[in-house]
């Protein structure tokens, strides 16, 4: 199967647990993979024959920046399932949040999660 790969799209968010995380928001990293048939695409050289990307990368950005979720694991889903009921040529997604300034204490580039979700056929 043929990708459309998206990665380190950046945005802020008030996603989290803590209140802090809640009311200050921080920066979130998604990468966000789409299986699709490109075929048609690849021959017609045609942006109506593929998934475009600006459109998925909109999507990322509203959910992740105008919604709200305890979990980065509910963030990660909402995306998901977006992509499947808007995109009909995906027949795949998955979907990584990367959190770079969770709130543990210690060294790391990021915490995250990721999700992978099929179209039900």
């Amino acid at each position: 199967m043929d990708k459309i790969v998206l990665r380190n799209m950046k945005f802020y968010g008030y996603h989290g647990v803590r209140q802090d995380e809640q009311l200050n928001g921080q920066q979130f990293i998604v990468d966000v993979q789409l299986n699709a048939d490109l075929k048609v695409a690849c021959e017609s050289d045609r942006i109506e024959d593929t998934v475009d990307y600006s459109q998925v990368f909109n999507t990322v950005k509203r959910i992740t920046e105008n919604r709200r979720f305890s979990l980065v694991e509910s963030l990660a889903e909402s995306i998901c399932s977006r992509i499947l009921l808007d995109f009909s040529r995906v027949t795949q997604v998955e979907v990584t949040v990367k959190k770079p300034h969770a709130p543990i204490e210690g060294e790391f580039d990021w915490v995250g999660v990721s999700v992978k979700r099929s179209r039900n056929i």
